[in-house]
């Protein structure tokens, strides 16, 4: 004769196989994170015609894949950017590029813009520029208008190798905007989808804010040269 099974006995079975699905869920999610850490290209992105601060020479290359109107970016180059430069850009064991990414709608590509203008005209002006022009980033409600021609001009006049005049000039012709389109045709080819991306010799960086990684992928890098 043909036992029921018990409800018990069909408890235990039901919630074995869900804590298997869990588990098994679980486990393929961890394993697409990781398979997403580190991520390395094969070829890293072309700095040639990029503002580039240090030895050009130099084994290893750090790129930063940012906008001027991110907050994060600003944090990032408050934070990180100069501790980056004591270690390793100063003792010319790294190179730094700047690749500008257009996330922020008109606001960002006019501050690129201005940006490849100052570096064209006189590229020892570029990382005074840069820095100026993160610096009046709002702290509170960043999304607010605040990249405009006349605060560009502004920051533009603290910095003495710029001639203003010519940069309004370059800015309103859009002599740059070429420049400007390469660093989106790289944002597209390396799939960068937030800011700040931070690269070294083509690996991302998981957490762009965690320098003992960054330290590590350089330190890596170097061994590896």
């Amino acid at each position: 004769m043909k036992r029921k099974n018990s409800p018990f006995k069909i408890v235990v079975v039901v919630t074995l196989v869900i804590v298997a699905l869990i588990i098994a869920l679980v486990v393929i999610s961890n394993n697409n994170s990781e398979s997403d850490q580190g991520m390395t290209f094969e070829k890293q992105p072309s700095t040639e015609g990029q503002p580039t601060l240090g030895d050009t020479n130099a084994p290893v290359t750090v790129v930063e894949f940012g906008d001027f109107k991110c907050p994060a970016c600003k944090v990032w180059g408050t934070d990180i950017f100069p501790q980056l430069v004591s270690d390793y850009v100063d003792t010319g064991k790294v190179k730094f590029s700047f690749i500008n990414v257009l996330f922020h709608g008109q606001e960002s590509k006019l501050g690129s813009l201005a940006a490849e203008t100052v570096y064209k005209q006189n590229p020892n002006a570029y990382w005074d520029f840069h820095k100026a022009l993160f610096k009046e980033q709002p702290s509170e409600n960043h999304d607010s208008s605040w990249i405009t021609t006349e605060k560009i001009l502004e920051v533009a006049s603290t910095v003495p190798e710029i001639n203003t005049d010519k940069l309004k000039a370059a800015i309103e012709n859009n002599s740059e905007i070429n420049e400007v389109n390469k660093d989106s045709e790289l944002v597209t080819e390396f799939n960068v989808e937030v800011t700040p991306t931070i690269m070294v010799n083509g690996k991302v960086m998981e957490d762009p804010y965690d320098y003992d990684a960054i330290q590590k992928a350089i330190e890596d890098a170097l061994e590896e040269n």
